[in-house]
């Protein structure tokens, strides 16, 4: 049986009131990057961000656009950004979506309102399990994580209509390009491990990928394997 996006309602998140004066100030952000599409406003109205933020004294402003450190020595991905890379995916109802990198599950959460299915790898056993609690904590029905090898993709499961990484690489993945579905589309950032990277939306045709760059990024690299500790 097919699942649909699941549906938020105030009473989910009650506890999370005091998101209401920044999530007014990073929408008028977004209006101002010339994302107004409607949908994408509504999904992020309806992910609060207090779960997905660091519980210790790291933890900045809620919508601020600079990462954040999460556990496992990594960074979240800024919601600003997290925003541009889903208009870049353009996910529909009826998308199934595959996340390499699922960090604190916040860009998942988001993607969740917006597609149908959404599949979350992380190679770090810390946050794939933490963030499957937050989803099941709001009630996200409609995300599966595990802990396993983003570089591997998600074989078992796809092919996928949309493919988003929060990490970079030199060049796509091939196993990205088997898992994406014809005339489906890839967004990742893409350049050197350790300078500025090209964020691009790829759009599969047959075999090749037609390639538009969006922005420039600086992203943690894709790491082949699962982490050996946490």
């Amino acid at each position: 049986m097919a699942l649909e996006a699941v549906q938020f309602h105030p009473m989910d998140y009650e506890a999370f009131d005091d998101n209401l004066v920044p999530i007014a100030q990073f929408l008028l952000r977004l209006r101002q990057f010339g994302i107004m599409d409607r949908r994408m406003v509504d999904a992020f109205e309806s992910v609060p961000r207090q779960p997905f933020q660091p519980t210790d004294a790291k933890r900045g402003p809620l919508f601020g656009e600079r990462p954040q450190p999460i556990d496992c020595g990594q960074l979240d991905t800024p919601p600003i950004l997290a925003a541009r890379m889903i208009e870049a995916l353009a996910p529909t109802t009826r998308c199934r979506v595959l996340e390499v990198g699922t960090g604190s599950g916040y860009l998942a959460a988001v993607l969740s309102r917006l597609s149908r299915r959404v599949y979350t790898v992380d190679r770090f056993r810390t946050l794939a399990f933490a963030a499957q609690a937050r989803f099941e904590m709001l009630r996200i029905a409609n995300i599966t994580s595990v802990f396993g090898d983003g570089l591997d993709g998600w074989p078992e499961k796809g092919p996928f209509d949309r493919i988003v990484s929060s990490a970079s690489a030199q060049a796509v993945p091939p196993a990205f390009i088997e898992a994406l579905s014809t005339s489906g589309t890839l967004v990742m950032p893409i350049g050197p491990d350790d300078g500025i990277q090209t964020l691009t939306r790829f759009i599969r045709v047959d075999r090749q990928l037609v390639a538009t760059p969006i922005c420039s990024v600086r992203m943690v690299p894709l790491i082949k394997g699962k982490a050996a500790r946490l």
